[in-house]
């Protein structure tokens, strides 16, 4: 019996094992690298909703956002960041960063109902962050100042729709003056 096993062991399906074997080495490195690349630099997203409009559209828009920014805190006033929700952990948002610790922020309580502000300090290890369209919009007006260990990435180029294909670095920030 062990004769049969060694013979039919040299035959063609010793190639084939070591072509498949070879082939399934490749497969697993190019998804150990896509797991890498996106669970430490960089990753796709999706924007969708009304809390970003006129940044991102209505119907939904894909962009890029690196992580590395947010690792090494070069993350700033008028930059769009990707965050955890404060109020439902498995919800990915994406808002604009208008205060970091220390920072003092002046805010619309009710847009809707009347034009009462109000300012705030944001505490240490916090973020303050708004949608761009503060009518229609859950941030930090509603649930308070963030943790900033809740970033993941800071967005840096829309993808989708081609025609908005480009950098998003600060723009449309609502005070020139960050």
């Amino acid at each position: 019996m062990v004769g049969l096993i060694g013979r039919l062991w040299n035959l063609p399906y010793k190639s084939i094992v070591k072509e498949a074997s070879g082939k399934t080495l490749a497969v697993t490195k190019f998804f150990c690298v896509l797991h890498i690349t996106n669970t430490y630099l960089c990753t796709f997203a999706l924007a969708y909703g009304p809390s970003m409009i006129p940044t991102f559209n209505l119907t939904g828009d894909m962009f890029l956002a690196e992580r590395l920014s947010i690792k090494f805190g070069k993350v700033g006033p008028g930059d769009i960041v990707l965050l955890r929700s404060p109020e439902s952990p498995r919800k990915v948002m994406v808002k604009r960063l208008l205060g970091l610790e220390s920072h003092s922020v002046t805010y619309v309580v009710d847009p809707m109902n009347s034009d009462r502000c109000d300012t705030i300090v944001v505490p240490k290890g916090h973020v303050w962050v708004e949608g761009d369209n503060i009518y229609n919009s859950r941030d930090s007006r509603q649930f308070g100042p963030v943790p900033y260990s809740l970033l993941e990435g800071r967005v840096f180029c829309k993808i989708w729709p081609p025609k908005e294909f480009g950098s998003l670095m600060k723009s449309g920030m609502k005070d020139p003056d960050l």
